[in-house]
């Protein structure tokens, strides 16, 4: 009987393999096409000059971050509607979508306010003034998109919960292809255009987000499948209970996010103290670890419905199973990628640097042994993006915000403060601070997971 109880669960895990990677990929590929956005623009910032470089990744991190804690109140749709798909509820699945459309609306102007004085921010935080008067323009053009980044997340996680994902990947390389032409023509005065630097980069990411936004709503309206969820129907009708329960559960997620990138952010501006070099090293090893970090990040949204489904049929052990399922597939990528970056770790900086170009080398000799601590932790980072994704489905979104704040703040800046200032490491030690941190948020976040989706536990 035991045997036979075995092959039954070989056989379920296996089938919830196939069911998450079919998720999965299409969402971690958009994730990873999304983030070469941001990897094109620093490669193409590089070519401007390292003050361009550390004013533009410096203002393409804040961006991020913005977007990401922002993107947080929308993304609450994702485990919502794979709770309403399980249980079988039309009619909420189309209440939520559509209230989910005029949160981002409303989101989308404070974050443009903010955007618009991001500059004047960053000087008053510390930063250099010859960088901080050189994110200007970036901000000023790329504010523009704040809307549709955000409708597109929230659809991203509407079309996950209904396992209907797979068009995200095309839509997304879409959208990268049409920003990488826009770089080159906006930002070094091609084919006629004006060179407009920063500033070209900015308008040309905001535009290929106005792009996706547009082919994404119009897939989801022409879609077999998706169109049966009329939610253009009552479009104008807000219903302040569910936007309240939206906003409930997204501020929480948004706290998280907020507590994870934000201690990245603060990192960044501690890097811009230390000096120009030391910011322009550490923007080479961001911006590589953010474009492999997307692969995790795209599974969690998988993890967030594959959980939400089975939290909606009320099966705890297929919530566990497919919890659990995830967090090993991100482990066993996030191994690959560490050996990856280990065994190529110059080829990588080069990509960013004119090697040739002496007055590189300072940069160089920096973001080298920055990149061997980042990629130690590229385990455990994809691992608690993962389980914070399969809480979501599960709908626990305030204890691990509390949990993230004790982690990301209370240990990982820290640590690193310590190590980078007190103890003199600098960069180094600074990225050995936030990995610590990343790695105490895995632990806390996979033991929660694994205690509330205990078989003896009720739905």
């Amino acid at each position: 009987m035991r045997t036979q109880d075995r092959s039954i669960a070989q056989v379920k895990a296996g089938s919830e393999v196939r069911a998450f990677l079919a998720l999965a990929g299409p969402l971690a590929g958009a994730q990873v096409a999304q983030a070469a956005v941001g990897f094109v623009d620093t490669l193409m910032m590089g070519r401007l000059g390292a003050n361009t470089l550390a004013a533009g990744g410096l203002a393409a991190i804040s961006f991020q971050l913005l977007l990401a804690v922002i993107g947080g109140f929308v993304m609450t749709v994702g485990p919502l509607v794979a709770q309403a798909f399980g249980a079988g509820q039309k009619d909420q699945i189309e209440a939520i979508s559509r209230q989910g459309f005029w949160l981002s609306l409303g989101l989308s102007l404070p974050m443009m306010v903010v955007l618009s004085q991001l500059d004047r921010v960053l000087l008053g935080l510390g930063q250099p003034e010859a960088i901080a008067t050189l994110t200007a323009p970036y901000f000023q053009t790329i504010l523009w998109g704040a809307f549709p980044a955000l409708a597109f997340a929230m659809l991203r996680g509407y079309a996950a919960a209904l396992a209907e994902a797979r068009v995200v990947i095309v839509i997304v390389l879409v959208g990268t292809a049409f920003n990488i032409v826009g770089n080159y023509a906006l930002g070094f005065g091609k084919w006629g255009f004006p060179a407009l630097g920063l500033g070209g980069l900015g308008l040309s990411s905001g535009l290929s987000y106005w792009l996706m936004f547009g082919l994404f709503l119009l897939y989801t309206l022409k879609h077999p499948s998706l169109k049966e969820y009329r939610f253009w129907r009552g479009w104008h009708r807000v219903q302040p209970r569910l936007v309240g329960r939206l906003l409930g559960m997204g501020g929480e997620i948004a706290v998280t996010i907020a507590l994870e990138f934000s201690l990245f952010a603060v990192v960044t501006f501690l890097m811009g103290i230390l000096g120009p070099e030391m910011l322009a090293a550490h923007q080479t090893v961001y911006q590589t670890i953010y474009v492999i970090f997307m692969v995790p990040l795209g599974m969690s949204y998988a993890a967030t419905a594959r959980v939400g489904l089975a939290f909606g049929q009320q099966d705890m052990n297929a919530a566990r199973r497919a919890g659990y399922v995830a967090m090993a597939i991100a482990a066993a990528f996030m191994l690959l990628a560490t050996l990856g970056l280990l065994l190529f770790r110059q080829s990588i900086i080069g990509l960013y640097l004119d090697l040739r170009d002496p007055a590189n080398g300072p940069v160089f000799a920096l973001a080298l042994p920055m990149l061997f601590v980042a990629a130690l932790a590229q385990v455990t980072d994809g691992v608690q993006r993962v389980a914070s994704g399969a809480l979501y489905g599960l709908q626990d979104t305030r204890m691990p915000m509390v949990l993230s704040g004790l982690a990301f703040w209370g240990v990982g800046l820290t640590t690193g403060y310590i190590l980078g200032f007190w103890l003199g490491l600098g960069g180094v030690g600074l990225w050995i601070g936030q990995s610590i941190g990343v790695a105490t948020a895995g632990i806390i976040f996979v033991a929660r997971f694994h205690r509330l989706t205990r078989p003896s536990r009720a739905v």
